[in-house]
C-alpha cells in the first residue's frame, strides 16, 4: 500500500461527510464512507486492493477504535439509565425471543444454513447509531430514557453473541476467547477506577496537558491494542475488544480532552479507513447476481424494524421502536468477519450491509417523528459528566 493510496482513500472518504451535510436527511456518515469504498474497490474500478494487508491492518485498527468509541457513547453512569434497565432488559428480551422465531424462518428459508447469524442481526440494535440521533433531536423523557437502556443492553449481548454466530463449529473456541476479552476488561476497570479515585489519573492529565504530552491516548491506546491482541489469539473479533474497552472507560469517566482526542484519531482518519475498506471489500456484483440475496437483505432490514415496531404492545411507543431497530455496528462486523472467514454465501456480506441500510433509514424518519413528541425543553439536558 502507497501513500498514493492513502491519499485516495482520504479524499474519497470525504464522501461521508458530504452525503451527512443536509440536516434534513440524516444520513449516517458511515453511508458515504461505504458508499466510496464500492466505488474504488471490487465492485468498481479496483483502484484499492482490499486484501492489502497494510490496508487490513489499519482497517482493523479503525474497527477497533470506532467500537470502542461506540462504547464511550453508552452513558453507563448515567442514573436516569440504570433505574430503567429493568424495563430495557424485558423488551430487550422480548425482540430477542422474537428474533429467534423469525431468524429461524429466514434460515430456513434461503436456505444459508446461517440462522444464528440471522437472529443475532434481527435482535440487534446500534448504540452508535440511536444514541447521537437521541442527542441531536433532544429526545427526552421516562419512555426514551428506557428505549436507551433496551438499545445498550441489546447492542452488548448481540456484540458478545456475533462471534459464536457467524463461526458456529468454531462456537466453543470463540466462547472462550469472549469469556477472556470480558474478564480483563473487567479488570482493567477495576484499575482504572482505582488510579481515577486515587487521583493518579488527575495529576497525569494535568502534567500531559502542560507537557504535552498526550499520556492518556497513549496509554488508552495501548490498553486497547492490547485487547485486541488477546482478542485475535482468542479467535474472536476486535470488535468486542473494542466495545468492551469503551464501556469501561465509560463506567470509570472518560476525560473530555481524551474524548476529543480519540474522536480526531478515530473519525479523522482510521475510522474512515475501516469503513472504505469494508466497502472495497464487497463484491455488489455477485449481489446483482444473486437477487435471493437482495430479497434477504430486505428482509432481514424490514424484520428488524417490524420486530422492534413491535414492542408497541409492551408500551414502547411506535417511532421509538422504530429508532431502536437502527443497526451498524453488528451487520458490518458480520460482514466484515464473515468476508475474512470465507464463511459467508456470494452476495449475503452485501445483503447483511443492505438491511442495515433499511434500518438506518427507517429510523431516520422515526427520528422526525419522535421529535414532535419526545423533545426536551431547550433549557433541559442530562447533566454533564
Amino acid at each position: 500500500m502507497s501513500f498514493l493510496s492513502l491519499a485516495l482513500i482520504a479524499v474519497v472518504a470525504l464522501t461521508g461527510p458530504l452525503l451527512a451535510l443536509p440536516v434534513r436527511w440524516r444520513l449516517p456518515v458511515v453511508l458515504g464512507e461505504l458508499l466510496a469504498g464500492v466505488v474504488i474497490g471490487r465492485t468498481g474500478f479496483a483502484w484499492v486492493d482490499p486484501d492489502d494487508h497494510t490496508f487490513t491492518l489499519l482497517a482493523n485498527i479503525g474497527f477497533a477504535l470506532v467500537m470502542f468509541v461506540a462504547g464511550t457513547h453508552v452513558p453507563v453512569r448515567d442514573s436516569l439509565i440504570r433505574t430503567a434497565l429493568g424495563k430495557g432488559l424485558t423488551r430487550a428480551a422480548l425482540a430477542a425471543g422474537a428474533a429467534v422465531v423469525v431468524g429461524t424462518g429466514m434460515g430456513l428459508a434461503f436456505g444459508t444454513g446461517h440462522a444464528p447469524l440471522y437472529v443475532v442481526l434481527l435482535a440487534s440494535s446500534s448504540a452508535a447509531l440511536v444514541l447521537p440521533i437521541v442527542d441531536s433531536l433532544r429526545l427526552g423523557g421516562p419512555q426514551v430514557i428506557a428505549m436507551t437502556a433496551q438499545v445498550a443492553i441489546a447492542d452488548i449481548a448481540c456484540i458478545v453473541a456475533l462471534p459464536l454466530a457467524v463461526d458456529p463449529p468454531n462456537a466453543g473456541r470463540a466462547a472462550v476467547g469472549a469469556l477472556a476479552v470480558g474478564t480483563v476488561a473487567v479488570a482493567l476497570f477495576f484499575a482504572l477506577r482505582s488510579l481515577e479515585r486515587s487521583g493518579t489519573r488527575q495529576r497525569m492529565h494535568r502534567l500531559s496537558e502542560q507537557r504535552k504530552f498526550a499520556l492518556e491516548l497513549r496509554i488508552q491506546l495501548a490498553l486497547l491494542f492490547a485487547l485486541a491482541a488477546l482478542a485475535n489469539f482468542g479467535h474472536v473479533s476486535v470488535m468486542l475488544a473494542g466495545f468492551s474497552f469503551g464501556l469501561v472507560v465509560a463506567a470509570v469517566g472518560e476525560p473530555r480532552r481524551l474524548a476529543r482526542q480519540l474522536f480526531a484519531v478515530s473519525d479523522g482518519f482510521l475510522g474512515p479507513v475501516f469503513f472504505v475498506w469494508l466497502g472495497a471489500s464487497l463484491n455488489l456484483r455477485d449481489l446483482a447476481g444473486h437477487p435471493d440475496m437482495v430479497v434477504l437483505g430486505l428482509s432481514l432490514g424490514i424484520g428488524a424494524v417490524l420486530l422492534h415496531a413491535g414492542l408497541r404492545a409492551v408500551g414502547l411507543p411506535l417511532p421509538l421502536g422504530v429508532l431502536s431497530a437502527a443497526q451498524l455496528g453488528v451487520p458490518v462486523a458480520a460482514a466484515s468477519i464473515g468476508t475474512q472467514l470465507h464463511v459467508l454465501l456470494p452476495g449475503e456480506d452485501a445483503a447483511l450491509l443492505l438491511g442495515a441500510l433499511v434500518t438506518m433509514a427507517a429510523s431516520a424518519v422515526a427520528g422526525s417523528r419522535a421529535a414532535k413528541s419526545f423533545a426536551r425543553p431547550p433549557d433541559s439536558g442530562n447533566a454533564k459528566r
